[in-house]
């Protein structure tokens, strides 16, 4: 019997401790003094010629779908990337999501766009899984498109998160 509640005990903060781990945000002061939130991007497309991994980003105010595509344009060419993002959930519904930013970071190894959640769509993201998406990747060819098969449920998950602490 002692066993059995030692055994439940563990269990239970096994469980614990692995539903925290999944909601791991980091943060980073921006260039303008601006805080922003993060999970460490989840790989959602990968081949031998390219890869495409995503995350959630927040100020708090706004929620944006970061991609950071692999390989990718020199900064030049990069920074004309003003195209929206074109996404598709598992609601089987295209959503398209506005073009925000493009950044270089780590001494320019990692490219990393913003696209813009609109506020009538973070419920969608909330609750259907990613299926597919469509960028246009100008400077290395017209439109890149990926069918997700990894980590698909990443920005639904993401996303409880940060929905969830703003309700504490």
């Amino acid at each position: 019997m002692k066993k059995m509640k030692f055994l439940v005990l563990f269990l239970c903060f096994f469980v614990h401790a692995k539903g925290n781990a999944q909601c791991e945000v980091k943060n980073r002061v921006q260039a303008d003094g601006s805080m922003i939130y993060y999970f460490e991007p989840a790989v959602f497309y990968t081949t031998k010629s390219k890869s495409l991994k995503i995350n959630i980003v927040t100020d708090k105010e706004h929620y944006f779908v970061a991609l950071q595509p692999t390989p990718f344009p020199e900064k030049r060419e990069g920074k004309k990337i003003k195209d929206d993002l074109i996404i598709h959930l598992a609601d089987s519904k295209t959503y398209k999501l506005a073009h925000y930013d493009t950044q270089y970071r780590r001494n320019d190894s990692i490219m990393q766009v913003l696209y813009l959640i609109d506020d009538k769509d973070l419920e969608a993201f909330s609750n259907y899984e990613a299926v597919s998406a469509e960028i246009n990747m100008q400077g290395t060819e017209f439109m890149r498109s990926y069918n997700f098969k990894l980590h698909k449920n990443a920005i639904v998950e993401q996303l409880k998160c940060f929905l969830k602490k703003e309700e504490n």
